[in-house]
């Protein structure tokens, strides 16, 4: 992703949640003249993310400080791979390392995990999309790394789009009444979303007049006789409990997406380190 104000506020955040008054250790060792070179390494199998991240930590703590990437946004590289060089004062290399590396590992362990699903996708017309379940604060870095991974982004906040739920149904009274108030509030352009959890609120979004049906936790077997009724009068989404072990046999009913939480809130930190050369 390209550099932006939010982008900024939030890598000044991250390095003031971690700086506070200054790095202690570094400034005890080494002299503001003392300058330093390192290597950003792969120690695994991943698809690279965050580099605008950490070229930007870097870079906020000194600008004499020189980012070279070596890898690209989005690559699937091998282990061991230099993803990028960074040299500059000694001091400033040192004070960002952490932050830096906790941008790469993250980001490029979401983008590593949207990979795998969209391996497992491979050859259906289903497209995978993430959720709103993701770190506060981090969302616009980790749909972009769901991006790098090969995935779709489904709404990045509440104005984005209409997805009428199970509390919004409860609140307005019923699906119908749900749907013909986003209908004539709501953009024209704008598609409406409801959430099913069974047949009989299947038909009941389908007859309000939904554009896009969620099938909310619903096995296969149920998934397919969904479809059925729907007949292709409305998209499809498939939520809730999908794995990498499950997820081919939800994408093979004919859903149009599957979504997917875990891509943003339980992917495991990839194995990146910065390694400096010797003096």
């Amino acid at each position: 992703m390209s550099t932006t104000p939010d982008l900024l506020e939030l890598v000044d955040r991250a390095l003031s949640e971690d700086l506070n008054s200054g790095d202690l250790t570094s400034e005890a060792l080494f002299s503001p003249a003392a300058r330093a070179r390192a290597s950003v390494i792969s120690r695994q199998r991943l698809v690279v993310s965050g580099l605008e991240a950490a070229a930007l930590v870097f870079s906020r703590l000194d600008d004499r400080c020189r980012f070279k990437r070596t890898a690209t946004e989005g690559a699937m590289v091998r282990r061991g791979k230099v993803l990028a060089s960074v040299s500059g004062p000694t001091r400033a290399l040192l004070a960002g390392e952490r932050t830096a590396l906790n941008f790469l590992r993250h980001l490029s362990g979401i983008a590593t995990l949207t990979r795998e699903y969209v391996e497992a996708l491979a050859g259906t017309d289903c497209t995978l999309l993430d959720t709103r379940k993701t770190t506060p604060g981090l969302r616009v870095l980790e749909k972009a790394a769901v991006r790098a991974g090969g995935g779709s982004n489904h709404r990045g906040g509440l104005s984005d789009g209409v997805m009428i739920k199970d509390n919004h149904i409860s609140a307005a009274g019923s699906i119908r009444s749900a749907v013909e108030a986003a209908r004539h509030t709501a953009p024209p352009t704008v598609r409406i979303e409801v959430e099913c959890a069974d047949l009989a609120q299947v038909r009941k979004a389908l007859a309000a007049g939904a554009d896009i049906i969620m099938l909310d936790n619903m096995p296969p077997a149920r998934i397919e006789k969904a479809l059925a009724v729907i007949d292709g009068r409305a998209l499809t989404e498939a939520s809730g409990n999908l794995t990498l072990e499950n997820i081919r046999r939800v994408a093979e009913t004919g859903v149009d997406f599957v979504s997917v939480g875990a891509l943003t809130h339980s992917a495991p930190s990839a194995d990146i380190a910065m390694e400096f050369e010797q003096p």
